[in-house]
């Protein structure tokens, strides 16, 4: 089964920049679409930005539109999340996930239609 190995994350600044990576196991990463996630202590999942299989289509979530860029480079099985302008609302455990449905032709952004996840990485936004 595919597996996704999560680096980069770390004390950033506010007002500074994080790029997250995800590294997927098969090659078969290119047939899914992508999204990540985050989840701040007491607060629920929430969808931080979705990429479809090819790399298209891309889609955001309300609080990191504009700031956050998600991309992909399907011939590395890798997934990609730039952030810059980072606040501290943004300090999270993010995590990658691969989506449960392939050639989906729209981008998911709930959990539930996410099959695989990342071990998740700390990102922690303080000056």
């Amino acid at each position: 089964q595919l597996q996704l190995v999560q680096s980069g994350g770390g004390l950033a600044q506010p007002g500074g920049s994080l790029r997250l990576s995800c590294v997927a196991s098969e090659v078969s990463f290119g047939s899914y679409g992508m999204g990540w996630f985050r989840q701040a202590p007491g607060k629920e999942r929430e969808f931080v930005a979705g990429i479809n299989w090819s790399g298209s289509k891309t889609r955001y979530g309300d609080s990191t539109k504009g700031r956050f860029t998600i991309s992909r480079d399907n011939a590395k099985n890798t997934l990609y999340l730039q952030a810059v302008n980072l606040k501290s609302d943004d300090t999270a455990v993010y995590s990658c996930a691969k989506s449960s449905t392939p050639f989906f032709v729209e981008i998911a952004t709930d959990p539930s239609e996410f099959d695989v996840w990342a071990q998740g990485t700390q990102v922690t936004v303080s000056s």
